[in-house]
């Protein structure tokens, strides 16, 4: 058998528009928007520089349709220096960017393939003796085991599968082309190349299969290191090494205040947090969520002046690092508790508000709000699920907390 090496990347999410951030940081939004084009450019530099014999990405090249061209001419233009290079591309689509999703179209090199989506479809590399098995998603919502319908391996070759898929489930990733290791061991193939997962994961090692995650992280819940796969096959061995691409971060931390705790005291406390910050920056900007909770006599204060405050955080942010940006303050903190047992409301508000749920008829009137603001924000960027940010019931929770606040301060 001969010796190769690829690269195995998915869910580049090309063009997203990260309209979280772009609410609430225009110049952050654009950092990561930025991050997301430049993780691939150096994807390719590392395909160019490593002269490797093919490149798979399995799924979600794009985030979505195109609002225009641009996006697919960065892509063409990527692609193309891969061409220049000799390396063929082997393309599959997700449920990002289903046939039925994309209406728009740029002409990709001609060393580019895409697997069928109708049906499972093949691609042999004869010198290499490498067959690439694959379908792509037709629609964006994929509810039947694709796997199962993938050919029988060319005997004597190096077949790899190529899959879309969240297995049998990997929370939060919507349950697409559900499967089984074991569904994916009867076809008997030596590699299985997986997307959708954003996390890097081994899944199994006989056959190898793989979840490369994500290139670039697109919000809080994809933190830490992201990147693609290079696989070395010598004499049927197989060996992987991860090739990290992100050139920005997301993370988060958490804060317990004392009691006496004051508002400058506990800055001091976030700015003591930064050090671990820093070591997993790596050099990179990073988008930084800060958790506060604890009982605090400060809280009304800290409420009341809820923009003040978390201008102050961002402050110690940058204090500890320059490329240290505040991506959401969250604050939980609970009343000072009086000698009478009751939290301090001199107004009487507490009562009149509610406490737990709020209900539904409040919800659909805020979401109906939301929704009005939303259509008048500026490019597009509340056009996401949670255009403010939160949803309404959240948003409904920090109005309250900030109402009682401002009332015990008037009290």
């Amino acid at each position: 058998m001969t010796s190769f090496r690829f690269i195995h990347a998915a869910d580049l999410h090309l063009g997203s528009p990260f309209q979280g951030l772009a609410l609430k940081d225009a110049e952050l939004a654009d950092i990561f928007i930025e991050a997301s084009r430049k993780a691939f450019s150096g994807l390719v530099d590392e395909a160019v520089e490593r002269k490797v014999d093919f490149f798979i990405v399995a799924g979600d090249v794009y985030d979505g349709d195109w609002k225009d061209n641009k996006i697919g001419l960065f892509f063409n233009r990527e692609i193309a220096r891969l061409e220049r290079a000799g390396i063929p591309v082997f393309l599959l689509k997700g449920n990002h960017d289903a046939e039925s999703v994309i209406t728009k179209t740029i002409t990709l090199p001609k060393n580019v393939s895409e697997f069928p989506t109708a049906k499972p479809g093949t691609f042999k590399l004869d010198h290499l003796k490498v067959a690439l098995h694959g379908q792509g998603f037709a629609e964006r919502s994929a509810n039947e085991n694709l796997a199962l319908a993938y050919p029988k391996p060319e005997p004597g070759w190096f077949n790899i599968g190529v899959l879309h898929t969240s297995l049998t489930g990997r929370e939060p990733h919507a349950a697409y082309a559900p499967c089984s290791v074991e569904d994916l061991r009867s076809r008997g193939y030596d590699y299985w190349a997986l997307g959708h997962v954003h996390d890097f994961e081994i899944v199994a090692e006989d056959p190898l299969v793989v979840f490369p995650g994500n290139l670039q992280g697109r919000s809080i819940r994809e933190q830490g290191a992201k990147g693609a796969v290079l696989v070395t096959v010598e004499d049927g061995r197989i060996a992987y090494e991860r090739i990290v691409t992100d050139s920005a971060r997301f993370a988060e931390r958490a804060v317990l205040v004392e009691p006496d705790e004051t508002p400058a005291a506990i800055l001091r406390r976030l700015e003591d947090l930064l050090g671990s910050v820093i070591d997993a920056m790596e050099s990179r900007p990073l988008a930084l969520r800060i958790r506060i909770s604890g009982r605090s006599r400060f809280r009304n204060e800290i409420l009341a002046r809820a923009a003040d405050f978390r201008d102050e955080v961002q402050a110690a942010c940058h204090r500890g690092h320059e490329d240290i940006w505040l991506e959401k303050l969250e604050v939980k903190l609970e009343a000072e508790i009086a000698s009478t047992g009751k939290a301090t409301d001199l107004l009487g508000l507490e009562g009149l508000l509610p406490t737990a749920e709020f209900s539904p008829l409040l919800v659909s009137e805020a979401e109906a709000r939301i929704a009005e603001i939303a259509a008048r924000l500026p490019g597009g960027i509340g056009a996401g699920d949670l255009a403010l940010g939160d949803d309404a019931a959240t948003l409904l929770a920090e109005a309250r907390e900030l109402l009682l606040s401002r009332a015990a301060r008037v009290g």
